[in-house]
């Protein structure tokens, strides 16, 4: 793919006669067209860095002169309809595009730091972001298991993972798939910061904190809309959580999103917000663990063998069993032996035995045990299988899910 952006910049005989508007339209545009999901500029010593994050990994698209950057910071705070002459704080606003890139809408985010502002860009492209839950690669287990949690009428399901990881997706996802199932008959309501997707048939509320319209302040209220299923963004402190719970507990299907190192841990997370045990074993029906990972491209993947030190963290009967193949690089994956991303999940219910074990206020690794014992596969378990099948590589699985896994 050509870059517009490289070649505006070689049309311009000097700094001077670069066009910011164009510019920043050409890097919006380069970015949409190569399936970005973010776009950082950042001032960097002698240059500013536009780097693009393609399948979760930051790639660089172009650098640009330091002296652009007040240019191209003025440029994007005038789309966002942010602050122009405030420098010192933090902002972040919402921008739509233009047709030639494919009119998605940009969440804009300025910071600063001690070479000037950086910025970085999340692009949400409804064109590419598809809400089937079938469709979006997470295993028939897994799968199957959460349609499950989700045809129960009460209770709380939350779903972990670090940022990026497809949870946002995958519980819109879920709510597509309630809206489905049932169409009209349901009530489903969310409140989200900030609301990413409008989604049809669903009452969606954005927080505004400058208002102080929190996530409690509106779960309050919302209880008393009559909802049968409630979206919570995002569990952030211990009121919200404590809204949550009671939500599951008294009649409410809830679904929600918190930041934990492990789908067990996410217990010990809300017993540390002041979560009492008995209300969490109660009320908490599965948490399901995300994690995105890059799948090797159909056109150069080839076998090939790990290396011999990460080879002895597989086991003997994995790895005698696998087909290792990587891509090897082309101009279909851009060169990077990549194209497209697949979902590895963890798929944690919570049975008597674990209920038993959270009352107990057993620690993390205990809780994973038992978990596991009782029929848990693990995030490096699934990964292994995604490496075992040829989709990815070991050296993959281990930059995403690290050495948590074994």
């Amino acid at each position: 793919m050509t870059s517009q952006t490289i070649q505006f910049l070689q049309s311009c005989r000097s700094d001077d006669e670069i066009d910011t508007v164009r510019l920043v339209d050409c890097l919006i545009i380069d970015a949409v067209k190569s399936g970005a999901s973010d776009i950082h500029i950042e001032p960097w010593e002698s240059s500013v860095a536009v780097r693009v994050r393609l399948s979760g990994v930051l790639n660089e698209l172009v650098p640009l002169p330091s002296d652009l950057l007040p240019k191209i910071v003025g440029r994007l705070k005038v789309m966002a309809n942010l602050i122009g002459h405030e420098t010192t704080l933090p902002q972040e606003g919402r921008a739509p595009t233009f047709e030639e890139a494919g009119n998605v809408v940009l969440r804009i985010s300025t910071f600063p730091t001690i070479r000037g502002e950086k910025v970085v860009i999340r692009i949400f492209d409804p064109r590419g972001r598809s809400f089937d839950l079938d469709g979006l690669g997470i295993e028939d287990d897994t799968l199957t298991t959460f349609k499950g949690l989700l045809s129960k009428p009460t209770g709380l399901i939350l779903l972990t993972g670090p940022t990026g990881s497809g949870k946002t997706t995958a519980i819109y996802a879920a709510l597509h798939h309630l809206l489905e199932r049932s169409g009209p008959s349901i009530s489903i309501a969310t409140v989200e910061d900030p609301v990413e997707f409008n989604l049809p048939m669903i009452a969606q509320s954005q927080c505004n904190p400058a208002r102080d319209y929190t996530y409690p302040v509106a779960l309050r209220s919302l209880m008393r809309q009559d909802p049968q299923v409630i979206m919570i963004g995002e569990i952030r402190d211990a009121e919200t959580a404590n809204i949550a719970v009671q939500a599951g507990l008294t009649g409410h299907l809830v679904l929600s999103t918190i930041h934990a190192a492990s789908t067990p841990g996410v217990f010990a997370r809300m017993i540390n917000m002041g979560i009492e045990p008995f209300l969490l074993a109660s009320s908490v029906a599965g948490v399901l663990g995300t994690r995105l990972v890059r799948r090797n491209c159909p056109v150069c993947t080839e076998p090939y063998t790990p290396d011999e030190t990460l080879l002895r963290s597989v086991p003997p009967s994995v790895r005698e069993a696998a087909q290792f193949r990587k891509g090897m690089g082309c101009p279909a994956c851009a060169h990077t032996g990549f194209s497209g991303r697949l979902s590895v999940t963890e798929m944690l219910t919570v049975g008597e035995n674990l209920r038993d074990a959270v009352l107990e206020r057993l620690p993390t690794r205990r809780l994973e045990e038992i978990a596991v014992a009782d029929g848990l596969e693990t995030l490096w378990t699934k990964g292994l299988r995604r490496v075992a099948d040829g989709e990815t590589t070991l050296e993959e699985i281990l930059r995403v899910i690290g050495m948590e896994g074994f």
